[in-house]
């Protein structure tokens, strides 16, 4: 494995754990909100931006544009199922979508979830990690490299695992700061 493979994974892994925290609401409508959203449409899940034109006209509303008129109660049903705890209204030709303010209690929950978010993108970039210095070792064993080489490789390595985990942990943070800002 190549270093530069190395840290492209890594790379992959943080703007994965990004998507997960935009999923996140922060009491801001933002279109990322409805990204994993899934509409079963003719019997088969498609993304609720592949089925509507989805827009934020305000702070506060998130406007949902059918192409397709026959899926808006389709779209509902996806929405209100989907846990986000949103209440669509239909007006026949759009759906919005309210933000509430967010409750205490709420934050905290969501605070937990981008955890578990930055946990998972942590744990996703240890992988890596291993997974770079196995190969190492097998490349040290066949005598591919010397023992000096795969030591300083490792050390590399390790490093940008390090850098990773902190921008992780950075990322995290401010996504606190999101969710916690009233």
């Amino acid at each position: 494995m190549k270093f530069a493979d190395v840290e492209d994974h890594m790379k992959k892994a943080i703007e994965a754990t990004q998507r997960s925290f935009n999923t996140i609401r922060t009491g801001r409508a933002s279109t990322s909100l409805l990204d994993k959203v899934s509409v079963e449409y003719y019997g088969t899940p498609t993304s609720l931006k592949a089925l509507a034109n989805i827009s934020t006209p305000d702070s506060s509303t998130i406007q949902i544009q059918p192409y397709d008129r026959s899926s808006m109660a389709l779209i509902e049903k996806a929405i209100s199922m989907s846990g986000l705890g949103l209440m669509p209204n239909n007006d026949g030709s759009t759906i919005r979508l309210n933000i509430p303010p967010l409750t205490s209690d709420r934050r905290k929950e969501l605070v937990k979830l981008a955890t578990k978010y930055s946990e998972e993108g942590k744990v996703s970039v240890r992988n890596i990690r291993r997974d770079a210095v196995d190969a190492v070792k097998k490349q040290e064993k066949a005598k591919e490299v010397s023992e000096d080489e795969s030591k300083d490789i490792q050390d590399k390595i390790q490093k940008l695992t390090d850098k990773y985990v902190a921008e992780v942990e950075r990322v995290l943070a401010e996504k606190e700061k999101d969710i916690t800002t009233v």
